[in-house]
């Protein structure tokens, strides 16, 4: 699972996503979670892909289920990355049903 680093985009604008992206890895990739984090999900193959964000625990015991986003061919897609996402290493497990074509970056709100 490759480590995904974290990207800050400016408040006031001007930052192209698509300049800080890189392929997704086949096994998955992981990123860090916090509020105002997001991964952003570029899909330039044919068909569609879906990428899952896992859910690793419980709110007042009741299980959380995984985030699925089901991203078209040719468009990106911006999955909110909450601590409720956060492994025992504090990062969320991220997968993808494939890779082909696919590029993904962590962006943060920032200054």
């Amino acid at each position: 699972m490759a480590a995904l680093t974290l990207h800050t985009v400016p408040v006031a604008g001007g930052a192209s996503l698509t300049d800080n992206l890189t392929a997704a890895a086949g096994g998955g990739d992981s990123a860090p979670v916090g509020p105002g984090r997001f991964l952003a999900v570029k899909n330039g193959d044919s068909g569609s892909h879906t990428v899952t964000v896992v859910a690793p625990g419980t709110v007042s015991g009741l299980a959380v289920a995984d985030a699925t986003v089901t991203v078209a061919a040719g468009k990106t897609s911006l999955i909110p990355l909450p601590r409720l996402f956060a492994g025992t290493n504090g990062r969320a497990a991220i997968t993808y049903d494939g890779v082909t074509n696919v590029s993904v970056g962590v962006f943060e709100l920032g200054g």
